[in-house]
């Protein structure tokens, strides 16, 4: 039992950051995907 008190230690904080990270990057992403796709009317 200690073993798996250890390994949800271990992991907890870098799935925790991960987490973080992918949800501050998903906006972005969607950002990018808008103009990209918003391009070629620009271009005219």
């Amino acid at each position: 039992m200690e073993e798996w008190i250890t390994f949800i230690t271990d992991l907890s904080f870098p799935i925790a950051i991960t987490f973080y990270l992918l949800h501050r990057i998903e906006g972005k992403l969607d950002m990018l995907n808008e103009t990209i796709r918003s391009l070629p009317e620009k271009m005219k």
